[in-house]
């Protein structure tokens, strides 16, 4: 059985259908280190009034969250992950990343828009060496090079996207359509993101993970490691991940540790397996066997049936997406999408080499996008009219 309802809601951002985090970490002791970050008198003069502003109430949400006040269901709270990735930052970026975990987690919620996006993945390449039964790489319309949808991201146009992100944008993620290790130029782009961000990932299948790239990984800006698998055997592996090998995977997430271990010893590097629960035959604790010694935390996504996104019935769903005012897709040509459900850019909102990333997101093309979902309109836009984000 695949995990196929097309009129079920896929919530874009609590995304997953399990996760274990192999190391425990105490919810009080964060909450009471926040609070004591919190009260120190000048801790908060380095943000501006809108940052201090989001601060307040995601400290005001954290301390409902601590008595178990009513109604914490609509307020910021600190998942299992969240409190992993906090547990690794020192005590000056704590209030920094809450103030972007929360822009993340609560304006798409409260459909508001700042300056910039609170997530900005970007594609260093649209190509990918696999074949997942799960994704749209099967789309053979779209990965057939004449169609002009596969290519890598020149290392000018990173390097221009990454200054604009600075400073600006903390949550990032080097993925998109393909597999980032496939870029040429993947290495020289790991090393221009080092010391630049507070939570930037990397997804990748783990295929073409040798020294050379593990040690640039290790090297960058990278907070979060994604290997990309989804089965704990090589015959159900290959079934779902075609072209993949999971000796090969296994191999070279060993070696990862090994570089990491006697090379970094001091790196707080967070590493996750998360895979796509597309059938019944995976099973979550045979994951955790397999990958729990290997990896931080074990995960599986819940699956979103996108790889035929433009051929799929329209749905009942009229609730807006929440990615509208979640993220921003820059794309290895520059071409600037609000989703990857949308895979071939009918609902492009522009050029990043034609203008700036706040004017993008501020801009008509976002806007308009936005008012029609806000008018449970999104029946008049393809793939949204098929699709289950919300």
């Amino acid at each position: 059985m695949s995990y196929k309802n097309l009129n079920n809601k896929y919530k874009k951002h609590n995304s997953f259908y399990s996760i274990k985090n192999i190391i425990d970490n105490d919810l009080s002791n964060l909450i009471l280190r926040i609070k004591k970050i919190y009260s120190i008198e000048d801790s908060t003069n380095k943000f501006s009034p809108h940052e201090k502003e989001i601060l307040d109430k995601a400290i005001e949400d954290i301390k409902c969250q601590e008595s178990k006040t009513d109604n914490v269901s609509n307020n910021f709270t600190l998942t299992n992950h969240v409190i992993d990735e906090m547990s690794t930052f020192e005590d000056q970026d704590v209030l920094k990343y809450l103030i972007h975990r929360y822009r993340y987690e609560m304006f798409p919620k409260q459909k508001i828009v700042d300056n910039f996006p609170p997530y900005l993945q970007i594609e260093p390449s649209s190509i990918c060496n696999y074949r997942c039964v799960f994704c749209f790489e099967t789309d053979k319309s779209f990965t057939n090079k004449k169609n002009g949808f596969m290519g890598e991201m020149k290392v000018d146009l990173f390097k221009q996207v990454i200054d604009q992100a600075q400073g600006n944008i903390e949550f990032l993620s080097l993925a998109s359509r393909g597999e980032p290790l496939v870029s040429k130029n993947i290495i020289e782009m790991l090393a221009y993101t080092r010391d630049k961000f507070l939570n930037l990932k990397i997804n990748t299948n783990a295929s073409l993970l040798n020294e050379e790239k593990t040690h640039s990984i290790l090297q960058s800006g990278i907070k979060t490691v994604v290997f990309s698998a989804d089965a704990a055997d090589e015959k159900l592996y290959s079934k779902l991940r075609v072209n993949g090998s999971l000796k090969k995977v296994l191999n070279n997430i060993e070696n990862f540790n090994k570089i990491k271990d006697n090379h970094y010893k001091d790196s707080k590097i967070i590493t996750r397996v998360s895979g796509v629960k597309y059938s019944d035959d995976q099973n979550f604790e045979d994951m955790e066997k397999l990958w729990g010694n290997l990896v931080r935390q074990v995960a599986f996504v819940n699956y979103n049936p996108w790889e035929n996104s433009y051929e799929k019935e329209a749905n009942s769903i009229t609730e807006p997406c929440s990615d509208l005012w979640r993220r921003m897709f820059v794309w290895w040509d520059g071409k600037v999408n609000p989703c990857d459900v949308d895979y071939k850019s009918n609902l492009s909102v522009g050029n990043f080499q034609d203008t700036e990333i706040s004017k993008i997101w501020l801009g008509k093309s976002y806007n308009d996008l936005r008012k029609t979902h806000l008018n449970k309109l999104r029946k008049n836009l393809s793939p949204c009219k098929s699709c289950t984000v919300v």
